[in-house]
């Protein structure tokens, strides 16, 4: 193997091990707001549909990879120089992923978290929408994040309205 080819695998691993290390960083972060989560979710009244509070771990697992990839594909195929505007989304939709908890679970702020979640679910489709142009299947590896998002958004919202004292 050539020197040169050596070392753009190296960058490509390294690049891969850094997208995926940012977003786990942020899931940090957000999770960080959560140390308390497990009995105040429990105490919160939920739709029957609502999934067993174990789920969202390994979800939220397997959606961050896939973040990482994503955008990891968008960095090696046009770098940031080239691509401001797509990356500037994907670190805004991050840095609103790792706030939503803070808003949710450490704040206690249903309605603000509810709008917080809908931005997020913007971001997240302008992200899509930029990274489709740069590589489609950057984009379609965030197809499940997105409709986890959506589905997110409408449990959050009924949580909620189902406990407007607890969450303001």
């Amino acid at each position: 193997m050539s020197e040169q080819r050596r070392l753009n695998r190296l960058k490509d691993s390294a690049g891969l091990a850094g997208w995926i290390a940012l977003c786990f960083a942020a899931a940090a972060v957000g999770g960080a707001a959560t140390a308390g989560a497990p009995g105040f979710f429990g105490e919160l009244s939920r739709p029957s549909w609502a999934p067993p509070a174990w789920i969202f771990g390994p979800v939220w697992t397997v959606l961050y990879l896939m973040m990482g990839l994503s955008a990891w594909m968008a960095w090696r195929e046009r770098g940031f120089r080239e691509a401001p505007a797509a990356f500037g989304l994907f670190f805004l939709q991050l840095g609103a992923n790792a706030l939503w908890s803070w808003i949710f679970f450490f704040w206690r702020q249903g309605a603000l978290a509810f709008g917080e979640i809908l931005l997020l679910w913007i971001l997240l489709a302008a992200t899509m929408q930029q990274f489709r142009r740069i590589r489609p299947a950057a984009a379609l590896l965030l197809v499940p994040y997105l409709a986890w998002t959506t589905f997110a958004a409408v449990l959050a919202f009924s949580i909620w309205r189902l406990n407007p004292a607890v969450l303001g």
